[in-house]
């Protein structure tokens, strides 16, 4: 029932749309008309071109359904085949031709640019995952740290000690060689003492000799000891 309105609205539209039609898409229907193509391969691939739903309805049934659909609207006056409907016609099948030619073209650019993204990506992890790998090499070799660390502290307490204990031999030296050189000091002003003590005190003893050499007592009493001592060794044959 349904083809059959189909069909007779498709009756009674076809003048009308005939009509409407422009001498390009009839010189167009002309040149596709010199290479027939057999009705039935050309059924089946407009059949094959519908989309479908196995589960829902067939591509028989989408191709009745839009046929009806659009002879409905053509017999009923609701769509109006005129030139703007071939034009948007024509630009649907032109864009659509572009389209199916550009795409392989930009689908082999946007793989390409996949691809360089993809090896970028995959050259940064290779780098970080070496990074990663030498960072926990270097870590790995620093696993003695800690008794090193405790051997060095230790050491260094050795090196504080014996440091502290050699300043303070130091500072002992620096005090005894302070106390030396005072002491050094005394002793020369002490012996310094002494010498001008004793030369003070010989030239007082001098002066007395030389001051009691001078009186006449003294010098009668020196010379009857130098007579005597002469006398006596004559005595004794010394002389």
């Amino acid at each position: 029932m349904a083809s059959r309105i189909a069909v007779n609205a498709l009756r009674a539209a076809r003048p009308r749309v005939m009509a409407s039609r422009t001498p390009s898409l009839l010189a167009r229907t002309m040149a596709s008309s010199s290479n027939p193509t057999p009705p039935q391969e050309k059924a089946t691939q407009v059949i094959n071109k519908l989309p479908s739903s196995p589960g829902l309805i067939t591509k028989t049934g989408t191709a009745l359904l839009g046929t009806g659909l659009a002879a409905t609207a053509i017999s009923q006056e609701l769509y109006v085949v005129n030139e703007e409907s071939i034009v948007l016609i024509a630009s649907v099948i032109v864009f659509t031709y572009i389209a199916k030619v550009l795409r392989e073209p930009y689908s082999n650019w946007a793989q390409s640019q996949i691809d360089k993204i993809k090896g970028i990506l995959n050259s940064s992890r290779a780098e970080h995952t070496n990074a990663v790998k030498e960072r926990i090499d270097s870590v790995g070799q620093m696993k003695d740290v800690v008794s090193i660390t405790e051997g060095l502290f230790a050491l260094s307490k050795e090196t504080a000690k014996l440091e502290s204990e050699t300043f303070v031999q130091q500072q002992k030296v620096a005090v005894a060689v302070e106390i030396k050189s005072v002491l050094d000091s005394w002793v020369r002003y002490e012996q310094q003492a002494k010498e001008s003590e004793q030369a003070e005190l010989t030239k007082v003893v001098i002066d007395k000799v030389l001051a009691s050499m001078k009186e006449p007592k003294v010098q009668q009493d020196v010379l009857t000891s130098a007579l005597a001592e002469i006398e006596q060794l004559v005595k004794s044959k010394a002389i």
